[in-house]
């Protein structure tokens, strides 16, 4: 099982929000959403939507080092985004490079 596109073998592996769920032996690819109860959903996906995520911005700061970053909802931290980015926006996050891609 690919969980964001890396192999995850501990079955209590934590997936969240907008995670992409990858099954290799099947070749099936799902993203995890909510229903409308607020219950995690698989909803299948195609082969291109499976190469990127989107993710929302929670704070934009610069580090020590004068170098502006982004963090995202799922903790990950995105160097030199682009400038116009805000907290409360939503990126697309490609998941191999782990990159933004689009605002």
């Amino acid at each position: 099982v690919k969980v964001d596109g890396k192999v995850r073998t501990d079955y209590n592996y934590p997936a969240g929000f907008m995670d992409v769920v990858e099954l290799e032996k099947s070749g099936d690819a799902f993203r995890l959403l909510f229903d409308v109860k607020g219950r995690f959903v698989l909803h299948r996906i195609s082969k291109e939507e499976k190469a990127y995520k989107l993710c929302k911005v929670m704070k934009t700061k610069i580090t020590a080092g004068k170098v502006p970053v982004v963090i995202t909802h799922d903790g990950r931290t995105i160097r030199y985004p682009d400038p116009d980015v805000n907290s409360g926006d939503t990126i697309k996050v490609d998941i191999a490079t782990g990159k933004m891609t689009d605002i």
